[in-house]
């Protein structure tokens, strides 16, 4: 069989520049995946449930060998800084404790329900030595593990272990999304939060550039199977 990975993102913004020229699928329930001849890309917001629903997504488009969890991730380690890839060679659900490896790698992604402040990672840090921290690898590991495919996750850091915005979280919606107007209505009001706006602004830009550069290698390889 040829290999056709699936990479599960959770918001499209994270992979827009991966995915030009490929064909596009919004599913119902807010679900948008892309495909190519030898790959699908699929998104369907935070957390959990939005995880499973892209990985469906992603399944019922193609005939997938491999899954990868992509996307932006917090740094509970000090020493990474923004655009850092992190390749994680364990995946940890921190609500069930559950571990998923891979031997080849070493660095530790920690998978949370919310989105975590300074003292979680600080504490996430301290607990497990994680070097990041997100919201769907855990459950994008387990499905892959009940299909039988193989796993990977890789992520790049768009907040420093120092950094964080407090409001972020009021701006998450129940299914998976993430209001951006609205969030920029609140900040601009705000003059004292665009300091940190501005900052999280060049961030998360550089951290897609960073995980975009990082994809498309690995969809290089992956061209060349095809």
């Amino acid at each position: 069989m040829k290999e056709c990975p699936a990479i599960i993102a959770a918001l499209p913004r994270e992979i827009k520049s991966l995915v030009r020229g490929w064909q596009e699928h919004r599913l119902p329930g807010k679900i948008t995946a892309y495909t190519n001849d030898f790959a699908v890309v699929a998104c369907a917001g935070m957390g959990a449930d939005r995880a499973t629903l892209a990985v469906q997504a992603a399944l019922s488009l193609k005939p997938v060998t491999t899954i990868l969890s992509t996307g932006l991730a917090g740094a509970c380690d000090p020493a990474l800084s923004v655009g850092d890839i992190v390749r994680a060679g364990v995946v940890i659900d921190a609500r069930t404790g559950e571990r998923f490896a891979d031997p080849l790698l070493n660095q530790t992604l920690i998978t949370t329900s919310v989105i975590a402040d300074i003292k979680e990672k600080q504490r996430l840090y301290a607990s497990y030595r994680a070097s990041a921290v997100d919201m769907e690898a855990a459950t994008v590991a387990r499905l892959a593990q009940t299909h039988g495919l193989p796993f990977r996750a890789i992520k790049s850091i768009s907040d420093e272990a120092s950094f964080e915005m407090e409001e972020l979280a009021q701006f998450a919606t129940a299914d998976g999304q993430f209001r951006e107007a609205a969030f920029a209505a609140h900040s601009i009001l705000r003059p004292y939060l665009w300091p940190k706006l501005l900052a999280l602004a060049g961030n998360s830009k550089r951290a897609v550039q960073s995980l975009t550069s990082e994809l498309e290698s690995q969809l290089n390889w992956y061209r060349q199977q095809a």
